[in-house]
């Protein structure tokens, strides 16, 4: 990687459209083809550039950083970053950012279906049906758990939970939620939303839904204890991170009629799953794509843009990336050094 522009590497094929506002500005090497790079893969490609935007598969800590004495950001394409080691970065005076409120709908959205589908057995369902059987004439078959005025829990209320506790007016369901700190209440009004203790929330939920950010503290914060507080008719519902489950605890409790079943879409271990959730019926898997649309995964990319040309004085929001994770990182870049190329 030489030239005269900085250096960009984006470590995913994503959209040329966004990518293309870089190329005035910088040496744009975009990977053609998804990659699980390995730990001294990603140090060789880091230490070659001045700005990376990388996925959830790309683990940035200290090691991968050791080298890239040019690095200047690092741009998650996602909300979530429990792929970069944040203290390493800032120690390193390296920028991070995320892609924060553009997905909120979507992951809202695909969360409903998740809980929608779980309650109704769709994906057991679907897979009878390729199977080349027929049970709808059975009056009792394919018995599912109505939605319409049952309790939604909600654990982790951020935007996205806020955005999934506006769609539950539509089915008339009571909503109660658990988080660090209390909502406005101009913001509880607006969801119809109870703040009550995690103990109240796992005892009284219906459908629980999780949306809270993966750390040591929520690490299994829901194992085999807050499953057991559970309703066995309750319905749990994952888009956050996996990790937060206890994945093993909750096939146990699904296999042996401790809870009614579950919609998920992240898992421990990933791309690995437990293998106990894959052969049970109750449960409903996703390969990890509550964002996936088409919309939001170009958003995504925009904000991940938007925070490489501002970290380098370049666009609306120059000098001010506007979705950072540490601008003390910023103040620990002046005095470290990061040489320029342009």
């Amino acid at each position: 990687m030489a030239g005269n522009k900085p250096v960009v590497w984006v470590s995913r094929p994503t959209f040329e459209s966004e990518i293309a506002r870089l190329w005035p500005h910088f040496e744009v090497h975009e990977e053609s083809q998804e990659v699980k790079f390995t730990s001294a893969e990603l140090a060789t490609r880091l230490a070659a550039c001045d700005a990376a935007i990388v996925g959830l598969k790309e683990r940035i800590g200290a090691a991968e950083l050791a080298g890239a004495k040019r690095l200047r950001i690092v741009a998650n394409l996602g909300v979530g970053y429990d792929n970069l080691d944040v203290a390493a970065l800032t120690a390193a005076g390296v920028a991070a950012s995320n892609t924060a409120d553009v997905l909120n709908e979507s992951v809202a959205d695909y969360a409903w279906a998740l809980l929608l589908g779980a309650a109704r057995r769709i994906g057991a369902a679907e897979r009878w049906l390729r199977a080349g059987q027929w049970r709808a004439t059975e009056f009792r078959g394919w018995l599912g758990t109505d939605v319409r005025g049952r309790t939604l829990g909600i654990l982790g209320m951020g935007r996205i939970g806020q955005a999934i506790a506006r769609r539950a007016q539509g089915f008339g369901m009571p909503v109660l939620y658990h988080n660090r700190s209390r909502l406005p209440e101009a913001i509880e009004r607006e969801c119809r939303a109870r703040l009550v203790d995690k103990a109240t929330l796992l005892r009284d939920s219906d459908f629980l839904v999780l949306v809270l950010p993966l750390t040591p503290q929520t690490r299994h914060a829901i194992g085999a204890a807050e499953l057991a507080q559970m309703k066995p008719t309750a319905v749990l519902v994952n888009v956050a991170r996996g990790g937060i489950v206890d994945d093993a605890a909750l096939a146990a409790a699904l296999r042996e009629g401790r809870l009614a079943a579950a919609g998920l879409d992240v898992f421990e271990g990933e791309p690995h799953v437990h293998p106990d959730l894959r052969t049970l019926d109750n449960a409903l898997l996703s390969p990890h794509i509550a964002s996936a649309t088409t919309d939001t995964r170009r958003a995504m990319t925009a904000v991940a843009v938007d925070n490489v040309l501002a970290s380098f004085g370049h666009g609306p929001h120059a000098g001010h990336p506007p979705n950072l994770l540490n601008p003390e990182a910023l103040a620990t870049a002046g005095a470290t050094s990061h040489p320029t190329r342009n």
